[in-house]
């Protein structure tokens, strides 16, 4: 009888320990995998502030028509001004 009684505690024990450690790393993972997704969530939305890019034309072949164009892009769109 003591042997058998000590044959479940010991199975006991073993089970409880074997609980804990899947407990540990299930909320490990848990925690890891939310880490990953808010990690992935922020570098995916960081935006950087648009600059704009200014160009200008080199002119008309014929000097009496060449204007001054301007080229830029302001963030949603190249915008030309003739």
């Amino acid at each position: 009888m003591q042997n058998i009684r000590a044959l479940f505690l010991g199975l006991a024990g073993i089970a409880a320990i074997t609980a804990v450690v899947v407990l540990t790393a299930s909320i490990t993972l848990a925690f890891a995998a939310m880490l990953t997704v808010f990690t992935a969530v922020r570098a995916l939305t960081l935006r950087h502030k648009p600059v704009p890019v200014r160009a200008k034309t080199s002119g008309a072949k014929n000097p009496a028509q060449a204007k001054d164009m301007r080229v830029w892009n302001d963030g949603r769109g190249t915008i030309i001004d003739l």
